[in-house]
Formats: structure tokens, sequence, C-alpha cells
């Protein structure tokens, strides 16, 4: 278990704990920027998911700096966003932040290209988090955090980030997962 794999854990291991803030009824307390209120929950929530999607960059860092990339690592990473996202999503339908069928779009995605993986270990391969990917796993970062957050700061400007964020989110999520399945169709020809 080499220190790569040990952040990528403590992403998995932060999913409980956004939750927790997320969904438990037990407020801490609000406070108010203007015209924005938002409860310390959130907002602790918010600092929780930011960190743990900060750790999705450094430990792919320092697996290729330190020549320790594993392919548990590069089966655990991806699971971890997914994780991470998936929790996040189904935590703002629950708050009715958003859309279900948004989350059930990009969940759906998710399960259909770990499923890919699945097969492609199956057969002995490893696919990789493409580079699309990664993007994809990034504009949901900033999406969820836009809708977490209330749109702040852009909601004091009239701009809905958050709304092109999450559309952003919707598209980019679709177009990877095509990506993958078109990039590997071998693997599913010969299986």
């Amino acid at each position: 278990m080499n220190l790569a794999n040990r952040i990528t854990l403590a992403r998995i291991f932060l999913v409980p704990v956004l939750m927790f803030f997320l969904l438990v009824r037990y407020n801490i307390g609000t406070f108010t920027i203007g015209s924005l209120t938002m409860t310390y929950n959130e907002l602790i929530a918010a600092l929780v998911f930011i960190l743990a999607a900060s750790t999705d960059g450094l430990d792919g860092y320092i697996a290729r700096k330190r020549k320790i990339v594993t392919n548990f690592g590069k089966f655990l990473d991806p699971l971890a966003d997914k994780l991470l996202i998936s929790a996040a999503l189904i935590s703002l339908v629950e708050m009715q932040r958003l859309e279900a069928w948004i989350a059930i779009v990009i969940i759906s995605r998710e399960f259909a290209v770990t499923g890919l993986r699945l097969i492609a270990a199956a057969e002995g391969q490893v696919i990789a988090a493409s580079a699309l990917g990664k993007i994809k796993t990034w504009v949901q970062i900033v999406a969820i955090t836009a809708v977490m957050i209330r749109n702040f700061p852009f909601e004091f400007l009239g701009i809905p980030f958050d709304e092109v964020a999450t559309w952003a989110m919707v598209i980019i999520t679709i177009y990877s997962g095509y990506d993958y399945f078109a990039k590997n169709r071998n693997v599913i020809q010969y299986s």
C-alpha cells in the first residue's frame, strides 16, 4: 500500500463525512452574506468535498512522480471519484438542489464505464482514466461545488454559474462515457 493509494483511500473515507454534513438534520448554525443564507453544515460539507476532490490530482501526481503507479491504483482512483461524485449528487437530490434525472444520467454513465473496466479486467486489461475522463471529473467537481455553496459568489452578480456548470457536467459526462466505449469497443466485441 503506497502513499498514492493511501491518499485515494482517504478520499473514499471522506465520503461518509461529506454525507453526514449534507444530510444529517443537526444544524450547527447559519450565516448570511448579502441575501445568501447558508448553514455551517453546508459550508463544512463543501470544504470536505473540495478537500476530497483535491486528493484526486494529488494521488495521481505522487504515483507518477515516484513511479509507483499500480493496477490497484488505476482501478481504485476512478472508483473513489465515482463514490465521491455519486454521494454528492444523491445528497443534492435529497436536498432538492439538483434534479434527479441529472444524478441518474451521471451515475448511470459511471456504472457503465465501471462495467466496461470490469469486462476489460476479466480479459487481463486495465482501462486507465482517460484525459477526457479526468476533465469530466473536474467539471463535475466544479458544478457540484457551485450547487453546494448556492452559486456563491456568482449569485451576487446575477450569473447562473451553477446552472451552466451543471449543464456542462451533464454534457461532458455523456460524451466522455461515449468516448470510453468507442475507444474500447474491442473489449466488448471479444468478450
